[in-house]
């Protein structure tokens, strides 16, 4: 390993770019909310939405204003949390790794830039639109560059076995959603789930730490991959029930999942996101156990329809998976609003 140069502090970011007393304010009004939905005090839809990866703050911003006055609209039955994904696992190492890694796509990686770009891209997030947005915690001990910022974190299909995502998730105060292995074994996000939900001791960022335990981590369905390479849905009725059994089981707190629409429960076919999502609401309406289970569903989208590769310039349009267009997307939000 060649040592380039040594990165300042989260600490020194964050009084590089703090954040207003107003958008501390907003952030925990919002973080009260998502928790209010996972803890079955408020009977919102939380929808976790926005493009695959986030590759340029002009157009990332854009589609962000957009949700303001969408939320608006739809506000008495669900909450919008647009996601801001700023660093992206790639299945071989190979490939666009998001902003923290390049600022410009196009770019040499530069992680100096990249980790103010990030901070920069929510802060103007939240003060601009008034959302707290979500963020993969691909790194956990990158949180603290974001921590003040962000009201949900997703851990990956390709982290939830990791020890330090469950330890650092434990020690959070906001939800984590821990999602199901690519491979599909739920035993795996469930102890994920269980871990993070309890206190740990364990060294984080240079430092003998002691978490408390996070009441609001919860599974994410995703679908995955059989050994044939074969995609498979987990988000039918039968598998929203085998993890409400699983739940039971176990002496975890506030049961919750949110159904990821996308990945391999659309067998990344991008357009069928919409149907899920509607699926998964008449499972909702049938069986009063799902229902309780089922806190809220994830979407991927952009400005645009569908992907493109770097340097295509499509402005608005993702340069990894494809992501539902703007259009569909609010049709979509509209819809799901009418038959909750």
């Amino acid at each position: 390993m060649e040592f380039k140069r040594e990165l300042f502090s989260p600490q020194e970011l964050k009084r590089m770019y703090p954040v207003s007393p107003a958008a501390s304010e907003r952030k925990a009004q919002n973080d009260s909310e998502i928790q209010a939905i996972l803890d079955g005090r408020s009977n919102k839809l939380l929808v976790v939405v926005g493009p695959c990866s986030a590759d340029r703050e002009d157009a990332v911003l854009e589609y962000i204003g957009r949700l303001r006055p969408l939320q608006e609209k739809v506000a008495e039955k669900i909450f919008i949390v647009p996601r801001i994904y700023t660093n992206k696992p790639r299945t071989t190492g190979a490939g666009y790794k998001g902003m923290l890694h390049q600022p410009n796509p196009l770019a040499s990686p530069d992680l100096f830039k990249g980790l103010v770009s990030i901070r920069h891209l929510h802060l103007k997030a939240l003060e601009n639109t008034g959302f707290s947005c979500a963020d993969e915690m691909l790194y956990p001990e990158n949180h603290l560059f974001l921590s003040d910022l962000l009201s949900y974190v997703a851990v990956g299909a390709r982290s939830v076995e990791d020890q330090q995502h469950r330890l650092v998730a434990s020690g959070l105060d906001i939800p984590v959603g821990m999602k199901n292995p690519t491979g599909g074994d739920l035993s795996v996000m469930m102890n994920s789930i269980f871990a993070a939900q309890h206190g740990h001791s364990f060294v984080y960022r240079n430092w003998d730490v002691e978490s408390k335990g996070n009441p609001y981590a919860h599974a994410i369905l995703r679908g995955y991959v059989d050994s044939h390479g074969t995609s498979h849905p987990n988000y039918h009725y039968e598998d929203l029930r085998r993890l409400a059994d699983l739940y039971a089981a176990g002496g975890y707190q506030n049961p919750a999942v949110i159904v990821d629409c996308n990945h391999n429960n659309s067998g990344k076919r991008y357009i069928e996101q919409g149907r899920i999502a509607k699926e998964v609401l008449h499972s909702m309406r049938h069986c009063d156990v799902v229902e309780k289970l089922v806190k809220g569903i994830m979407i991927e989208s952009y400005l645009e329809d569908g992907n493109q590769k770097a340097g295509e310039n499509r402005y608005g349009c993702s340069i990894t998976d494809p992501c539902l267009g703007w259009d569909k997307t609010e049709r979509l939000i509209l819809d799901l609003a009418d038959l909750l």
